[in-house]
């Protein structure tokens, strides 16, 4: 599709009449009878144009374009008028319309003006996501730690989806993050001043389930003496985080995805129905389409819920960020234990290279702890690495080390390693390392 239209004019003729050029030309369209019906369509973030008549009962199209223009500024509004009122279109242009199409208009006139307001649109809203992006990219590196290229990815995909409404699946191993990654989908989002609600699926007991993710009515059960809020209605206008979903009951399930489809709920015990806006953000262990193929999960609720779907890499696909991890989560065991973290020695770092690390962060951090609390080696069980593959980690935390010390500044960093300039890129690429990620924000290109 080639954008979103929004006609508003209150002659069901003129309506269909433009609806229908505009849907041949490849454009999605909403047609409205009233200004009251536009402006239930529109936000900040509508990636579409509106086209209004001047002349409505009720609300006219100049006090609809000052509503619209109250929600966006950049938001083009095309105004089209009877003949004879052009001294009205010009007030209308003054108003912030982006438009006038005096009647009768034919539809190349139509479409000419609606493609360059739609092109507007998308750059306006294009620097919007690339304005939200940067101002958040510090905020993001400080929450999910590592200059690898597989968490640069990660950081981008989070912060491209934040900034939509769809339901996400997190994927990835035991102790990888999945919880720290929903809280920045939510904290990066537009749904940042609501609630975030979550919800670990295996840990409530199958007989409550339905009061806990649905609340209920005083009296709906027996114990039940005072009407409670579910986490879906707690949740409302934020983020649902739904961890191990796959043990959901498949009772339930059924009543969440009506509640996805229909965007309301009903407390046990309750027949009235209460509106939710939420989004949910999910979290399972096994692959969930195995477990749709296998009939313990429903495979209508599994789409609706993977939307969109965001693989965590495992610790052990990034082991150049092993060191700064373990680092910054010894730093913070030994000020919480008013200690302070032994070094880490040349052999300590062997083996933090050379683990495997089947429990991910969740391991890393039990063993940075135990390391700030001198019990232990760090990663006492050090898995088999071929000799080229103990080499090849060795390099990249070399590189690491060095833009690290350097603040990417390459010249310098060529002299700390005695390498030539073409060999550093090479050894870099090779290696995923962006020179962005360690360089001092404000400062400029070195050379």
């Amino acid at each position: 599709m080639s954008g979103r239209v929004i006609v508003v004019d209150d002659e069901a003729a003129i309506r269909e009449a433009v609806q229908q050029w505009l849907e041949l030309s490849g454009f999605r369209v909403q047609s409205c009878a009233t200004a009251a019906q536009a402006l239930g369509l529109v936000d900040r973030d509508f990636p579409g144009v509106v086209i209004s008549d001047v002349r409505m009962p009720g609300t006219d199209g100049l006090q609809l374009l000052d509503k619209l223009l109250e929600l966006d500024r950049d938001l083009p509004v095309i105004m089209v008028t009877g003949h004879g009122d052009v001294p009205m279109a010009v007030q209308a242009l003054r108003q912030g319309a982006y438009d006038f199409i005096e009647k009768p208009f034919t539809p190349e006139r139509l479409l000419e003006s609606v493609r360059r307001a739609l092109d507007k649109r998308r750059l306006v809203c294009e620097n919007r996501k690339l304005r939200q992006q940067f101002a958040f990219k510090d905020h993001i590196e400080a929450q999910l730690l590592g200059v690898s290229r597989p968490m640069e990815n990660l950081r981008r995909q989070i912060l491209e989806l934040a900034g939509t409404s769809v339901n996400i699946l997190i994927r990835g191993d035991t102790g990888s993050g999945k919880e720290r990654v929903a809280r920045c989908l939510h904290d990066f989002s537009t749904r940042v001043a609501k609630p975030f609600v979550a919800l670990n699926c295996a840990a409530i007991p199958e007989s409550i389930f339905e009061s806990e993710l649905f609340g209920h009515e005083s009296g709906a059960f027996t114990g039940a003496q005072g009407k409670r809020i579910g986490r879906i209605e707690h949740a409302d206008g934020g983020t649902l985080f739904l961890d191990e979903v796959e043990s959901l009951p498949l009772a339930q399930q059924v009543k969440l995805l009506r509640v996805l489809q229909e965007k309301t709920l009903e407390r046990l015990g309750s027949n009235r129905s209460i509106q939710v806006d939420l989004r949910v953000i999910s979290a399972a262990k096994p692959n969930l389409l195995d477990e749709v193929h296998g009939g313990r999960f429903r495979e209508d609720l599994f789409y609706r819920l993977n939307v969109a779907t965001v693989q965590i890499p495992p610790l052990r696909d990034r082991r150049e960020d092993i060191p700064l991890l373990f680092e910054h989560f010894a730093h913070e065991a030994a000020v919480r234990h008013n200690r302070e973290a032994p070094p880490l020695a040349p052999s300590d770092l062997a083996r933090l290279l050379g683990h495997d690390w089947p429990g991910n962060v969740r391991e890393l951090i039990n063993a940075a702890e135990r390391h700030a609390l001198g019990l232990s080696a760090p990663a006492e069980a050090v898995d088999a690495q071929s000799l080229a593959e103990q080499i090849e980690t060795f390099e990249a935390q070399c590189l690491h080390n060095a833009l690290l010390r350097c603040q990417g500044n390459i010249t310098q960093v060529m002299a700390l390693l005695q390498l030539p300039r073409r060999t550093l890129n090479e050894k870099m690429q090779r290696h995923g390392i962006q020179r962005s990620s360690y360089r001092l924000a404000g400062s400029g290109d070195d050379e």
